[in-house]
């Protein structure tokens, strides 16, 4: 049995990678870690089912990755980004022939697609 994967994206900076994940997309820091005080930190992060880790180690990820999110509704999550508001990011919503994108970036290169599917008939 397959359970959904979690992807790990590279961070360089903690507080830039709460600021961005938690203050603006309303992830929750669930837990991070760390080998050592200087050590790079691995962080897992969650909000309504969704999963993802970040990591400062070299190795763990490449900058510039990219995941796909299905949401119910791109018109309330855009909705709930605006009233969250962040200084370098202004999303809009994507009509594609697959559903209604809502594509974010965040401090480190990688992104991220909310995509609320299109219905099928």
């Amino acid at each position: 049995m397959l359970k959904p994967g979690i992807a790990i994206f590279r961070s360089f900076d903690k507080e830039l990678a709460r600021a961005f994940y938690v203050d603006y997309l309303g992830f929750s820091w669930d837990s991070e870690h760390q080998f050592g005080p200087n050590a790079p930190i691995y962080a897992m992060l969650s909000r309504d089912g969704c999963t993802l880790h970040l990591s400062e180690h070299y190795g763990d990820a490449t900058p510039g990755s990219s995941m796909v999110v299905e949401i119910g509704d791109a018109d309330a999550f855009l909705a709930d980004l605006r009233s969250r508001g962040h200084p370098n990011a202004n999303p809009d919503i994507q009509e594609l022939p697959w559903g209604r994108q809502v594509k974010v970036a965040d401090p480190f290169g990688n992104t991220l697609s909310f995509v609320e599917p299109k219905a099928t008939t």
